[in-house]
């Protein structure tokens, strides 16, 4: 057998082992997914990217919003299993950035351009819900480990074209690479914001907040994506179209209102500062 051969071999040996031992499953939804990162590994990531957002960015003290988020964060991160989280919620000042997002481990973040689509205290908590969901499904480990089973099919393909010419060795990987973000990639991508949705408004559900403050969230943003058209074509975004989302978040509702009903839930009226 040649050293090549043998290369390839032991590179796909790697792939299958951690292919077979790395599925894990989402609360809720009881999907399927590939982690090979251990979730201290991930927190501990997380809580270093936290750090520099926090000494990168403006920290807004918002005598409304700023609260509100503490509130709501953790009303919803009582209800949301994540074992050893540190939960930590950072409201940034920058109105241009239309935005929240969630590192591993708990940490969220959300940008006060996007409190205007927000709206009330329903509407931040549809996105607190969404994000604590990426954390809890550990959506960026899975990100993460896909990004490895990426490199490494490169890899095996890399060994077994040595010897093509540098010109279309270097053209088929860069098919490969176009294959694997169009078609394993981007697709997870959304499936996982899919995913966030579904979490998201069990938990708002079940932190009792009224599950139907989503659909509003999304018609807001809706409503914004059309005066705000993106250039990138459909097929390449990481996150659904609005549209989409709203139909998934209709469907979902009746399993929704029953997590709302829940008499252990605790009763709390949404505000609108912004109507103050």
């Amino acid at each position: 057998m040649s050293v090549m051969n043998t290369k390839m071999l032991s590179l796909l040996a790697v792939v299958i082992a951690a292919l077979l031992a790395g599925c894990s499953t989402v609360p809720i939804t009881g999907r399927s997914q590939l982690i090979l990162i251990s979730s201290q590994q991930e927190m501990a990531l997380g809580v270093s990217e936290f750090d520099k957002v926090k000494q990168q960015s403006k920290i807004s003290k918002d005598p409304v919003w700023s609260p509100m988020l503490q509130r709501i964060g953790q009303r919803i991160s009582t209800v949301a299993p994540l074992p050893n989280a540190q939960w930590e919620f950072l409201l940034i000042d920058d109105p241009k950035t239309v935005n929240a997002f969630c590192l591993p481990g708990g940490k969220v973040s959300v940008y006060t351009g996007i409190l205007p689509i927000a709206k009330d205290e329903g509407g931040l908590a549809t996105i607190v819900g969404h994000e604590i969901a990426h954390a809890v499904a550990r959506h960026g480990a899975e990100r993460m480990s896909h990004g490895v089973i990426v490199q490494a099919g490169g890899a095996v393909i890399n060994a077994a074209m040595q010897s093509r010419t540098e010109e279309n060795r270097q053209a088929f990987l860069s098919a490969y690479g176009l294959v694997s973000q169009v078609g394993v990639l981007l697709p997870y991508s959304r499936k996982q914001e899919y995913e966030a949705d579904h979490l998201g408004v069990v938990y708002m559900a079940r932190a009792g907040y009224d599950p139907h403050a989503a659909v509003g969230l999304w018609e807001r943003f809706a409503a914004y994506s059309k005066q705000h058209p993106s250039t990138t074509p459909t097929f390449l975004r990481t996150h659904p179209v609005d549209e989409a989302r709203i139909a998934q978040l209709q469907k979902l509702m009746p399993d929704a209102l029953k997590e709302y009903k829940n008499p252990q839930a605790p009763a709390a009226a949404p505000s609108n500062p912004l109507q103050r």
